[in-house]
């Protein structure tokens, strides 16, 4: 409610006098930044490159410890353990350990094939922020979609085996319908929560190189700590909620059809 009441008003932490009503200033002032759009077109690479990547990982991954091995139970922990890092160690990790361009494991690779080291977070931020956040949220597919891999009928997976189907035709038609509702939980979910995408951002890239790495979330962290904006932060804000329920309602209506 007040951040719906201070999207309307003219209320900047610079200026000391009281908040004024704006009327839709704020909400036009926020749309027509050049910034907004790019923003939204970051959150939407930002969002499919991580399902992509998490959703054909984790099917590979499932697959994979599915298998009886030695150390399976090791295994299953070690795959699952980057899901309990908190965002902000897993950006700092990935930033200082692995992608520095001087004395990241990425450099050492690049160095021992005789490669220049890429600066990662300056070339190709954005993609860098897919990276760090896919590793975190590839756990999260992999455990549901390893859920519903271990539910399939292995009679029938064994009859058409006997029937000389190949293993590329028994994926196909038998093991990903199998998994197509878990894959649309796990689509749904991450969805949600990768819209709000954040602590990543802030501790790598800050947004830049210039709006390179910026998502809608924190153009509003933005306009609110950074230039002191709350009407255009709370416009802002409004408009992600508006934006994050409409893409929630069409999946909670795709997901309903396919569990029907």
């Amino acid at each position: 409610a007040m951040t719906l009441y201070y999207s309307f008003m003219n209320y900047s932490l610079m200026n000391p006098a009281p908040p004024s009503w704006a009327g839709l200033f704020n909400y036009q002032y926020f749309i027509g930044d050049p910034a907004f759009w790019e923003a939204i077109w970051n959150t939407l690479v930002l969002v499919l490159g991580v399902l992509a990547i998490t959703v054909i990982g984790g099917i590979g991954i499932a697959m994979l410890i599915d298998k009886p091995i030695f150390g399976q139970g090791i295994v299953r922990i070690l795959v699952i353990s980057p899901f309990f890092v908190m965002p902000p160690v897993a950006a700092l990790i990935w930033k200082n350990m692995i992608m520095h361009p001087s004395y990241g494991v990425f450099a050492d690779i690049a160095k021992f094939f005789g490669f220049q080291p890429v600066d990662w977070f300056a070339q190709y931020p954005l993609f860098s922020i897919i990276l760090i956040v896919a590793w975190q949220w590839l756990p999260f597919a992999t455990l549901i979609l390893l859920t519903a891999l271990q539910s399939l009928d292995g009679e029938q997976m064994e009859a058409a085996e006997m029937d000389g189907a190949p293993a590329l035709q028994r994926f196909i038609h038998l093991t990903l319908p199998h998994m197509a509702r878990a894959i649309t939980v796990v689509i749904l979910i991450q969805t949600i929560f990768l819209l709000g995408v954040y602590a990543e951002i802030l501790v790598t890239t800050n947004g830049g190189p210039g709006n390179a790495s910026t998502n809608l979330t924190f153009l509003i962290y933005r306009a609110a700590r950074l230039n002191f904006d709350v009407g255009g932060a709370a416009a802002g804000g409004i408009i992600a909620v508006i934006l994050a329920n409409f893409v929630a309602f069409f999946l909670m209506r795709a997901v309903g059809k396919n569990l029907d």
